[in-house]
């Protein structure tokens, strides 16, 4: 019997699927609409369709690894529901009540907007923080005893509240943890129904008001993602993976028990899916752009690897674990035009999602979207996935015309608008990775997926001066795919802020995060380890500080200037200043990080036969683009490598389509990828 891998991506529309065969190497795609209801029902659909589509194959039986990206865990903290937190409850060291309310005195946009805003509501409210006494300091020394009493006094009340997911954060617990383990052991005794996460494990590094938060999120959503992995685990009869947002995975029954690191989980899949096929088309640094039915999800590969952050948040809370970089912006294919009180047109961020979805879909929409804009404009065939999800044009020209009207314009000028503002709205997105972090966008080509992705990969090109960009196949299963290129990955990080470094500390530190991450592996089931090392470093006296490769091997004077060189050299990058030679800015260390990494076998990239001939269109329609004009249809699975499209045509396949516009043209290159550039001259 075949032995197949699966990759579901579960996203606010779709659930994408995708299926290897590693015997042939055969790759299997498909779609189906996603159910925010309960995500487990396409998920299954999803799994059933694929092994049907592949054939010849019983059923699970035949899977040998089933991987999920999914944001579960967190969409009840984006949508910001007042009910989301409301069984949180939150402990710490006595005299730090305040913590989460002083937080950082930040003001969102800058000081011209410090008089108007408003403090939004804090994660736990100061009722329902509770505070024990006990102390450590800085370097893990006992100051004062753990309270042992006022612990179980807590615990109770707790208990009496209701309240049952607990964060424990307790001064200096990333130098020793101890006082945190025995609270949790107060609260498994007097209240064992509780949910609790110890900030020595979700994140053992200091700064206390993010620690506290990170700890927070993480002990918010792990009721809601256990029911989903149980649920999901019981109805699949097996075990399954799930992707996480530092870019790799980790079996169901270890993700439970740290949900917070699946954020951006199937964002972070299409990053590396995408790196994985630009780089074996020769591009290993690019921009991924992935445009999905609710949002638009941009990151920057360098050399094959997508960029990392410890600064990531979760909808309005800060949290430092280890993520891919990635910009979201409500720009997807169900994002909703609307008028503004000052009567100006906007797009987005409200989506019109799955249900109802645009007005295209006949399900009850109401109000006009991008994908409404696109069917109208003839861009979009009158039909999604290959058929099986027919459009309803006519319903999206009424909604163009009625909304063209309250505007004063053509329907064509509206709809057009539409798709302007969206591109621009992306745009404003990629120059946030770009720009923002010192990088030239124009350096960049662009590898646009998703669904909606390719829609508007014409007016990107113009918009931001792009070297190309580059469609790949299937490209609305691309998130997919990547879950099938990913390792299995644990961070752990020690916080040791010194500006005289003992290497044989270091050493000792080193050595017990990686014998963490191999005990991890060790429960995974893999027996070859991999060990990334990297150190967080800065200059005395900044506040913030850089993250660099600290090369394996033992500890000696010339692997510690390594690093140090490493600094100096990417604070030069990322700020345009650095004191490689100005020994009064002494360099200090503040936290070391070790990755464990089980490596997979990723699936290879099939090359694609050349085509000799001119390619053939399929039909023509009208489309607009300029003006309406009779336009070539083509169908992208008949064309070969070598294979030109010149615009202005239309390209579709089963889960996208790619319009060229007149003046761009789409060449196939030899592993399938369509490279869409702006005619010279």
């Amino acid at each position: 019997m075949h032995s197949v891998r699966i990759g579901v991506d579960t996203g606010g529309t779709f659930t994408d699927v995708v299926l290897v065969d590693e015997a042939s190497g055969q790759i299997v795609t498909t779609k189906t609409p996603s159910t925010p209801a309960n995500p487990a029902d396409g998920f299954l659909a999803g799994v059933h369709k694929v092994l049907e589509l592949h054939g010849n194959l019983v059923g699970l039986e035949a899977v040998s690894a089933l991987v999920h990206g999914t944001t579960v865990a967190t969409n009840q903290l984006l949508e910001d529901r007042p009910d989301g937190t409301a069984h949180l409850g939150f402990v710490t060291t006595e005299g730090f009540e305040f913590i989460l309310e002083i937080a950082r005195q930040s003001v969102p946009d800058g000081y011209g907007n410090s008089y108007f805003w408003v403090k939004p509501p804090r994660i736990v409210p100061v009722h329902r923080v509770k505070t024990v006494g006990g102390r450590m300091d800085h370097l893990g020394a006992e100051v004062r005893p753990f309270d042992e009493d006022a612990a179980a006094e807590t615990a109770r009340w707790f208990r009496e509240q209701g309240v049952t997911a607990i964060g424990v954060c307790f001064l200096h617990s990333y130098a020793n943890p101890e006082h945190e383990r025995r609270m949790r052991d107060v609260l498994a005794r007097e209240h064992p129904d509780a949910v609790v996460s110890l900030s020595s494990d979700v994140l053992r590094e200091y700064r206390e008001y993010e620690r506290s938060i990170t700890t927070l999120v993480d002990a918010a959503v792990k009721p809601v993602m256990r029911r989903y992995i149980d649920n999901l685990s019981d109805r699949l009869g097996r075990g399954f993976s799930v992707m996480k947002s530092n870019g790799g995975v980790l079996s169901a029954a270890e993700v439970v028990h740290q949900p917070i690191t699946t954020v951006l989980s199937g964002p972070a899949a299409g990053a590396l899916g995408a790196a994985l096929i630009a780089s074996t088309a020769g591009h290993p640094s690019v921009i991924t752009l992935d445009g999905g039915g609710t949002s638009t999800d941009v990151a920057v590969v360098v050399d094959g690897e997508p960029s990392q952050t410890t600064e990531g948040s979760i909808g309005r809370y800060p949290c430092k674990i280890p993520m891919i970089d990635i910009v979201t912006v409500g720009a997807g294919g169900g994002s909703i035009a609307w008028i503004s009180p000052e009567g100006t047109l906007k797009v987005g961020p409200k989506s019109a999602g799955a249900d109802p979805g645009p007005m295209c879909y006949g399900k009850g929409g109401t109000e006009v979207t991008v994908t409404d804009a696109h069917v109208f404009l003839g861009r979009v065939p009158p039909h999604l996935l290959g058929g099986e999800i027919p459009l309803d044009a006519a319903a999206a020209r009424a909604g163009i015309e009625a909304l063209a009207a309250k505007l004063g314009l053509t329907p064509e000028r509206c709809a057009t608008g539409i798709l302007e503002i969206s591109a621009f709205n992306q745009s404003n997105a990629i120059r946030q990775i770009t720009v923002k972090r010192g990088l030239d966008v124009r350096d960049f080509p662009m590898v646009a997926f998703g669904g909606s992705g390719p829609l508007l990969a014409c007016r990107l090109i113009d918009v931001l001066g792009l070297k190309a960009a580059i469609i790949p196949p299937e490209p609305g299963n691309v998130s997919a795919f990547g879950l099938l290129t990913v390792d299995v990955k644990n961070d752990y990080v020690r916080t040791h802020v010194t500006r005289e470094p003992s290497l044989e500390t270091m050493a000792g530190i080193f050595a017990e995060l990686e014998a963490q991450a191999a005990e991890a592996l060790d429960r995974e089931g893999f027996t070859e380890h991999v060990y990334a090392r990297s150190a967080d470093l800065r200059y005395y006296g900044q506040a913030y500080e850089v993250r660099v490769p600290a090369s394996d091997g033992p500890l000696t004077p010339a692997w510690q200037d390594a690093v140090v060189a490493r600094f100096h050299e990417a604070h030069q990058k990322l700020y345009g200043y650095g004191y490689r030679d100005d020994p009064q800015h002494a360099v200090e260390w503040v936290n070391l990080r070790v990755s464990g990494i089980g490596p997979i076998t990723r699936p290879a990239v099939a090359r694609k036969p050349y085509q000799p001939g001119e390619p053939s269109p399929i039909c023509t329609r009208d489309v607009f683009y300029e003006s309406w004009a009779r336009t070539v249809i083509y169908r992208r699975r008949e064309l070969g490598a070598g294979a030109v499209v010149t615009g202005p045509a239309v390209i579709e396949e089963y889960g996208s389509t790619l319009p060229i516009h007149p003046g761009f043209t789409a060449t196939m290159d030899d592993y399938g990828n369509l490279e869409v550039r702006r005619e010279l001259g």
